[in-house]
C-alpha cells in the first residue's frame, strides 16, 4: 500500500471529527515523527513532506555515506555499496536522501502511528470542546436527554457531545425528565476529568433565570432593561432587580407584561417558581423596602458598619415580610446585601385614649381635641403645635402643656 492510500484511509477522522484537511495533515506529520523518534531515537535526519491538497505524504531519510563495513549507526549512516545502488556516482562523506514507504516500516509501525494519530485527534477534540463550552459558561443551552441515572441525567447537544445535569442542579422535587425530553439549562462550569472535559449544566443557577429574562423579554435582550441582581430558592421563590436605561420604559411592567403574559413562560419553565420583579435603586433604604415586597414597612434603621438593618412593620405585615419558609426575608437579604431583622411595630397597641388623662387635662380641652379627630395621645403628638393651634380654639400655651402631659406618659 502506497503512502497516498494509507493517508486516504485516515480521512474517516476528518469526516467523523469535523477536522479540516490542513489540521489533519499537521496531526499526521506530528504523529509520524513521534513514531520515528520511538523507532530510531530521533527524527532529525528525516524530511516529512505533507501535501494537504493531494492528501499525500513523502518521507525521506538522510544518511551520510561511510566506507563499507564502517557503519556504526544504521539510521544515520549508509555503506558506500548501498549508496551506489541509489546513485552510481556517490562518494564517501556525501549525504544521500532515500524515500521511505510507510509499508516498509512494518505493520506494527503503521498501527502505532494510527493509534498516536487517534490520540492526537481526540486531544484536539477535547481541547476544542473545552474551549467552546468554557466560552459558553452562564449561557443557556438546549439538549436532548439521552440517559437518566440516579444522580444525574446525560444530555446530548446538537453535535452529540455529552453534557451532564446533576440532580443537585435540578429544581428540587419538580424537575423530572425522561429519555428523549428536550431540556433547557445553563452551562454552569467546565471541568477536566483526566484528559476529558466534563460540561456541567444547571437549572438552579441564578444565571439561568437571568438568561431566561434575556430570551423572553425583548427590552432585556436589546439592553434597554438591565437585570441588576438575581437571587433564588429554586422552585419556590426568586427576586429579580431590574433597571431601565430609558425613562419611558417601566422596567417592572415590561418584564411582567400585561396580566403577567411575559413572565408566565419563565415561571412555567422554572416549575411555577414565584418571581418578584422589583425596581432597582441606589437608594439603600428604598431598595430594602422594595426587596421586602409585598410587605409594607413602617420604619427601618440601617447599620452600615455591620451591614444590618432593623425593619419595623405592623403586626399584619410581619408574616408577609418573612414569607413562607422564611424565603422572602432571606432572599431580600441576599438581594440587598444586608442582614435583615424584623420587629413588630406595636405603636398603635401602646396608644392611650385621651379620656384616660381626665385627671390632668380638663374635659373641655379633651373635647376640643376630639372634635378635630384626635381621640388618642399619639394622634395628638403626631400633629405639630402650629397645626393644633390653627385647627382648634386652644392657646399655644395650653397645647404645650397638653403635649408635655402626653409625652410623660410614654416616657414613663
Amino acid at each position: 500500500m502506497e503512502n497516498h492510500a494509507i493517508i486516504e484511509s485516515f480521512s474517516e477522522f476528518k469526516d467523523e471529527k469535523n477536522i479540516d484537511r490542513v489540521t489533519l495533515m499537521a496531526f499526521i506529520e506530528e504523529s509520524f515523527r513521534n513514531q520515528l523518534k520511538k523507532k530510531y531515537g530521533t527524527d532529525d535526519n528525516f524530511d516529512v513532506i505533507v501535501n494537504p491538497d493531494k492528501g499525500d505524504l513523502e518521507i525521506w531519510r538522510n544518511r551520510i555515506i561511510v566506507a563499507d563495513g564502517e557503519v556504526e549507526d544504521e539510521n544515520m549512516e549508509i555503506e558506500l555499496k548501498e549508496a551506489l545502488k541509489i546513485e552510481p556516482d556517490f562518494e564517501v562523506g556525501e549525504e544521500v536522501s532515500e524515500e521511505v514507504k510507510l509499508i516498509d516500516l512494518g505493520r506494527r509501525f503503521v498501527l502505532a502511528f494510527r493509534q498516536n494519530l487517534v490520540s492526537r485527534i481526540q486531544e484536539h477534540d477535547n481541547g476544542e470542546l473545552f474551549k467552546r463550552y468554557k466560552d459558553m459558561e452562564g449561557e443557556i443551552i438546549a439538549g436532548e436527554v439521552h440517559h437518566v441515572r440516579h444522580r444525574e441525567i446525560i444530555i446530548y447537544d446538537d453535535e452529540q457531545n455529552e453534557l451532564i445535569l446533576p440532580k443537585s442542579e435540578m429544581i428540587p422535587e419538580k424537575d423530572f425528565f425522561r429519555k428523549g425530553d428536550t431540556v433547557r439549562s445553563v452551562v454552569s462550569r467546565v471541568d477536566f476529568k483526566g484528559t476529558k472535559p466534563v460540561v456541567i449544566l444547571s437549572r438552579t443557577d441564578p444565571r439561568f433565570l437571568e438568561k431566561l429574562f434575556e430570551q423572553e423579554i425583548p427590552e432585556v435582550f436589546d439592553g434597554l432593561i438591565v437585570v441588576k441582581e438575581v437571587v433564588r430558592v429554586p422552585g419556590e421563590k426568586a427576586k429579580v432587580a431590574v433597571e431601565s436605561y430609558d425613562d419611558r420604559i417601566d422596567p417592572v411592567g415590561a418584564c411582567v407584561g400585561m396580566k403577567g403574559s411575559r413572565i408566565h413562560g419563565i415561571v412555567r419553565e422554572l416549575r411555577n417558581e414565584n418571581i418578584d420583579v422589583i425596581n432597582y435603586t441606589a437608594n439603600t433604604q428604598l431598595f430594602i423596602q422594595r426587596a421586602l415586597s409585598p410587605a409594607k414597612i413602617t420604619n427601618l434603621t440601617i447599620n452600615e458598619e455591620d451591614k444590618r438593618v432593623d425593619v419595623f412593620l405592623k403586626p399584619d405585615q410581619v408574616s408577609l415580610a418573612i414569607g413562607r419558609g422564611g424565603h422572602n426575608i432571606r432572599l431580600a437579604g441576599k438581594l440587598t446585601g444586608y442582614e435583615i431583622d424584623v420587629y413588630r411595630d406595636d405603636e398603635e397597641d401602646e396608644d392611650v385614649e385621651l379620656t384616660e388623662f381626665g385627671d390632668e387635662i380638663e374635659d373641655w380641652i379633651i373635647d376640643e381635641l376630639k372634635a378635630i379627630g384626635c381621640d388618642t395621645a399619639k394622634s395628638v403628638l403626631k400633629l405639630s403645635v402650629e397645626d393644633l393651634v390653627s385647627r382648634t380654639d386652644l392657646e399655644e400655651e395650653t397645647i404645650q402643656e397638653v403635649r408635655k402631659v402626653l409625652n410623660q406618659e410614654f416616657e414613663d
